[in-house]
């Protein structure tokens, strides 16, 4: 008996038609901000009841520093800044690649992890002094692949360079039945100095303020087990061509090392330009712009073009618009609040350091709302979407 085939591409076709692919979310790949967030509060509401033992160390803790990026501590005459922060499922895609091409990428995942520890770090106008390596591994033979483990403490370094600050140290576990024995936990931890105390970032934004944004490398390190799960319908996986003008495929594209944004402050100090807020803008994607518990209104005019990599998310999850910009950095990895007089010399600064920035939008005041706006692409988040203190 014959049987007629229909071509795959006239099926999929019909198939698209009548039965449109669903839109994926971060939650469909496991990950719900909601009950994070939920645990987040319950630490930190803990965690302060703690403060009083500050003063055996002769320090105190500062108000609002809860909630925030980076964790202060308060002497006569400085602040200390401590981090902890961890990769995630990054170097899943670098062992994915790496199995599938032989291309070693882990001095960029090295590089990744030091950026998403200073990156949250300087949030508060603290420049990094030490930072610390933790390395979990499932099984100590991770580490007799030469070339790859060679990469990660070249990356290390690297990271520290960037950020000028002293690889101070680390810890290496090995914990069989909790990490997978081809896996590796990356994560780490860094200390940070302000003085003199002017010179930290305190939050002090006001109606008419300006925004600027500091381009991203791409999804950086965050969003990646939406990444991932994109992939795995993917017929040619990492390997697929992103397109729009890029000529990288989906796995080169995502592990393009993190950018850190150490320098910009640091250029910003020495500059004497007071930065009134910056928010690293990672979970929680264009959100975290009004990760400050005051109610404004943080209209984004200039949102800047798309880059590549997340139009091919959008097109192969399919994503849409509203869920994208709430999950990804969409081509932004940083995002300074300045006063007007100050928006020149911090675009200056941005340039001067290395970066690419624009202005991007303005802080307004609309009694008690809180909000983020992108009216070019008719998006608006509201402040009951970010609940992170």
């Amino acid at each position: 008996m014959t049987i007629f085939a229909l071509p795959r591409s006239v099926i999929a076709a019909t198939v698209d038609k009548y039965f449109p692919p669903m839109s994926l979310s971060y939650e469909s790949s496991g990950v719900n901000y909601d009950q994070l967030d939920a645990f987040k509060r319950a630490c930190q509401k803990a965690a302060k009841t703690t403060a009083p033992l500050l003063e055996l160390h002769g320090y105190a803790e500062p108000a609002n520093t809860r909630g925030e990026s980076c964790y202060l501590m308060e002497a006569a005459d400085h602040f200390l800044a401590h981090v902890e922060e961890g990769l995630g499922t990054k170097n899943l895609v670098a062992d994915a690649v790496y199995a599938q091409t032989g291309k070693n990428f882990y001095r960029e995942i090295s590089i990744d992890t030091v950026a998403t520890i200073v990156n949250d770090l300087v949030t508060c106008g603290a420049l990094p002094i030490s930072v610390a390596m933790h390395a979990a591994v499932g099984e100590s033979a991770w580490f007799t692949d030469t070339a790859r483990m060679e990469a990660l403490v070249a990356g290390w370094a690297e990271g520290c360079r960037q950020a000028g600050a002293v690889w101070g140290g680390g810890e290496t576990p090995t914990l069989r039945g909790i990490v997978n024995a081809e896996a590796i936990v990356l994560a780490g931890s860094a200390i940070g100095k302000i003085e003199p105390k002017s010179q930290r970032i305190t939050g002090g934004v006001q109606a008419g303020d300006e925004i600027v944004f500091l381009a991203s490398s791409g999804v950086q390190t965050n969003g990646l087990s939406l990444c991932r799960l994109i992939a795995s319908k993917l017929p040619q996986g990492y390997q697929t061509p992103i397109g729009h003008g890029d000529t990288r495929t989906y796995g080169e594209a995502l592990l393009a090392p993190s950018v850190i944004y150490v320098n910009f402050v640091r250029e910003c100090q020495q500059s004497g330009i007071t930065l009134n807020y910056v928010s690293h803008v990672t979970g929680h994607g264009w959100r975290k712009i009004m990760r400050l518990d005051e109610p404004f209104v943080y209209e984004i005019h200039t949102p800047g073009a798309e880059p590549a990599l997340f139009r091919f998310l959008r097109e192969a999850g399919p994503i849409d618009l509203r869920e994208a910009y709430a999950t990804f950095n969409q081509g932004v990895g940083f995002a300074a609040y300045v006063s007007p007089d100050n928006l020149e010399a911090t675009l200056a600064a941005a340039k001067a350091s290395g970066y690419t920035a624009w202005h991007a939008g303005t802080v307004k005041k609309e009694g008690d709302r809180k909000a983020v706006t992108i009216p070019s692409l008719g998006l608006a988040y509201d402040g009951s979407t970010l609940q992170v203190r």
